[in-house]
């Protein structure tokens, strides 16, 4: 059995960047991320979000790739929530996102960072943050 561990701090947005995860259903939508994944041997660490958007950190397995991952997360919970009724609107994630990796000594950092996204989001627009993300990794070059 190999030992991994490769930490990938993801995340995706509402399509169109709706403001559809209200407090109210932000909880029973990640608590279900967390118990498919779980079902399906995905390990998330730490899960959060704001109206628009969800921050995710996850440790992937041997067999994993991250847009599998994604891929799966996003898909099953967007049909989940339209199955259930949710949200008054058709909800539909948007087709990209944004996963970088995490070293070991800053997964604390990031798991802090993903808990506090209400209190974050008071003063920090999802477009500036993820602007700021863009240019702190490099997004926008053509390397």
């Amino acid at each position: 059995m190999p030992f991994i561990r490769i930490w990938i701090h993801a995340v995706w947005s509402t399509k169109n960047r709706e403001p559809l995860l209200t407090a109210e259903i932000r909880k029973p939508i990640f608590d279900h991320i967390l118990t498919n994944a779980k079902s399906k041997d995905i390990f998330i660490n730490a899960i959060n979000g704001y109206t628009d958007h969800v921050h995710c950190l996850v440790s992937l397995g041997s067999e994993q790739t991250i847009s599998k991952v994604i891929q799966l997360i996003k898909g099953e919970s967007s049909f989940w929530i339209n199955k259930t009724g949710l949200t008054s609107q058709k909800f539909e994630w948007q087709d990209e996102y944004f996963s970088v990796s995490v070293s070991e000594s800053q997964v604390e950092k990031v798991r802090d960072y993903i808990a506090r996204q209400e209190e974050h989001h008071k003063t920090v627009s999802f477009q500036q943050e993820y602007a700021e993300f863009i240019s702190k990794y490099n997004f926008d070059s053509k390397k």
